[in-house]
C-alpha cells in the first residue's frame, strides 16, 4: 500500500455533537488517499465511537492538545502533517493547496480563517486574526497548521505545555522558514466567542498572550484560562 502524502491529525475531547459532521466533510479527502487520525483525550461521551467508522483510525492520548497532536504525529505515516480542530472545516482542494505551499521555500504554514456564527463582530475578529498572523508569523490552532514531517521533527513537535503551544511552535518553526499564509479560508465555529461573550474573550486572549510574552508560565496561564472559561 502506498503511504499517504498527507496525514490529518485531529485532537478531540467530548466532541460527540460535532465529530460526525466534521469527519463527513473529510470523506472526499480520505477517498483520495489522505490519512485521518483522531486522537481522543479521554472523552466522556461517544466521540471515539462515532469517529471510528469515519476516519482512518482513532487513538488515545493523555488529555492536552499538544500531547494529543504529538501522539497523532507519531502514529502518522504521511510526508506532510495537518492539524485540524474538530469544529473546523477545510477549504475545497486543501490537500492540493498544502502540497503547493510546501513545495517551495516554506516548510510550514496555515490557512486564513472565517468564524461561523451570528455575532456581527465575528467577521472583524477573523480579519484581525488573519492580519495579525500575517504580520507576526504566529499562527493559531484554529487556522489549521500544516508542515513537513522534517520541520515537525526539527522543532521537537508541539511543546509539552497546556496553553500557547501554537504560539510556541510558530516561533520555533519561524527559525526554519517563514509560514505559508494561505488566503483560502478554513471555517471555524464561533461558539467560544458567542458563549463566553465577544469582548470578554478578546480581553482574555490578549491578556494571556501579553503575559506569555512577558514570561508567565503556560501552566499558570492555563489555570487562569480554565477558571475564566
Amino acid at each position: 500500500m502506498t503511504a499517504p502524502m498527507l496525514s490529518l491529525i485531529m485532537p478531540v475531547l467530548d466532541e460527540a455533537a460535532n465529530i460526525e459532521t466534521t469527519l463527513a466533510s473529510l470523506q472526499p479527502l480520505i477517498q483520495r488517499g489522505m490519512e485521518v487520525i483522531v486522537v481522543d483525550g479521554g472523552s466522556r461521551d461517544a466521540t471515539a465511537t462515532l469517529a471510528a467508522p469515519l476516519c482512518t483510525r482513532v487513538i488515545e492520548a493523555p488529555r492536552g492538545r499538544a500531547c494529543q497532536m504529538n501522539r497523532g504525529a507519531a502514529a502518522a505515516s504521511g510526508e506532510r502533517l495537518l492539524f485540524l480542530h474538530a469544529d473546523t472545516r477545510l477549504p475545497r482542494g486543501a490537500e492540493r493547496l498544502i502540497e503547493e505551499a510546501l513545495s517551495g521555500r516554506h516548510c510550514w504554514g496555515r490557512f486564513d480563517i472565517r468564524l461561523e456564527g451570528r455575532h456581527p463582530l465575528l467577521p472583524i475578529i477573523a480579519t484581525a486574526m488573519n492580519l495579525r498572523s500575517r504580520l507576526t508569523g504566529i499562527a493559531t490552532g484554529d487556522q489549521a497548521f500544516f508542515m513537513t514531517c522534517e520541520a515537525f521533527d526539527a522543532v521537537g513537535g508541539f511543546p509539552d505545555q497546556p496553553l500557547m503551544e501554537d504560539v510556541e511552535i510558530s516561533s520555533r518553526l519561524q527559525r526554519l522558514s517563514s509560514p505559508a499564509c494561505l488566503r483560502q479560508k478554513v471555517v471555524s465555529s464561533g461558539r467560544r466567542w458567542e458563549q463566553q461573550g465577544v469582548w470578554p474573550t478578546i480581553r482574555l486572549m490578549w491578556r494571556l498572550r501579553w503575559r506569555y510574552w512577558r514570561g508567565a508560565s503556560p501552566q499558570h496561564l492555563a489555570r487562569e484560562y480554565r477558571h475564566v472559561r
